[in-house]
């Protein structure tokens, strides 16, 4: 099966659990070849890479912690030696906060939140575009995606912290949307609602106490909760041939609801 991604290579950060899986599987079956991060299960990044390759695609498992720079360096090193450059980066890697008031969330709280989804992506964005402008003017184009969330739309209490640090990956995603278009790169934002996966199991136990997500299915737009081959589907068609005009733009993934 394949999705016209053939001879581009892709980052993603994450990939080894949840959305981050799926993406990669998802461009995999579309061409690519994929760098799947990881932070500490090896196991599973080692699985979603025997999958990719099972597909007849490359893929090699990094572990990085993409909160720290110099990790974050490391990785985009080994990734341009191993693969020979990279055309597509997904920041997908992010952790939930703990839903407290602003009152009453510990500053290390909100310092570990927002390094993950607001200083991890910029880390990212800057090592991956030395590699990424070159390969654009080989292969014609480049692609960054912003994983973000409907937690945007909504600024709901309890959740400061993850907020704001979505909103700044999506601020980031609007500059580099300007900033490297001349470059043939393009940089657009998927946000998910609420979905099936670990963290989304722990979030609708937390804030819906539920014991099962798909609970909540007959609450939900069309009688069911988001997966992430929703997300991977969303990503699939930003980096396709049918989303090359498509740039600094989101896809909101809730259902319409």
């Amino acid at each position: 099966m394949s999705g016209g991604l053939e001879g581009r290579v892709a980052l993603i950060t994450g990939g080894s659990r949840g959305i981050g899986r799926e993406i990669a599987l998802r461009l995999a079956r579309d061409g690519a070849d994929v760098a799947v991060n990881y932070r500490r299960d090896a196991e599973a990044a080692d699985e979603v890479v025997r999958e990719i390759e099972g597909l007849g695609r490359r893929a090699k498992a990094y572990a990085a912690s993409v909160d720290r720079f110099e990790d974050c360096a490391a990785m985009v090193e080994a990734v341009v030696a191993d693969f020979g450059g990279i055309d597509i980066l997904v920041n997908n890697a992010g952790i939930a906060s703990r839903g407290q008031s602003v009152a009453d969330t510990d500053p290390a709280e909100f310092e570990r939140v927002m390094r993950t989804h607001c200083f991890a992506p910029h880390y990212m964005s800057k090592l991956v575009l030395p590699s990424m402008r070159t390969r654009a003017k080989e292969k014609g184009r480049g692609d960054i995606i912003m994983i973000s969330s409907v937690a945007t739309l909504y600024h709901a209490p309890n959740g400061a912290p993850y907020s704001m640090g979505k909103a700044a990956a999506e601020a980031l995603a609007l500059v580099l949307s300007k900033e490297e278009r001349g470059n043939n790169i393009r940089t657009n934002i998927v946000a998910p609602g609420l979905t099936v996966t670990d963290m989304g199991e722990r979030l609708a136990k937390a804030t819906r106490g539920v014991a099962d997500i798909h609970d909540l299915a007959a609450q939900s737009p069309f009688g069911r909760v988001s997966t992430p081959a929703d997300v991977a589907a969303a990503v699939a068609y930003f980096v396709s041939a049918d989303g090359e005009y498509a740039n600094g733009q989101k896809i909101n993934l809730h259902g319409g609801g």
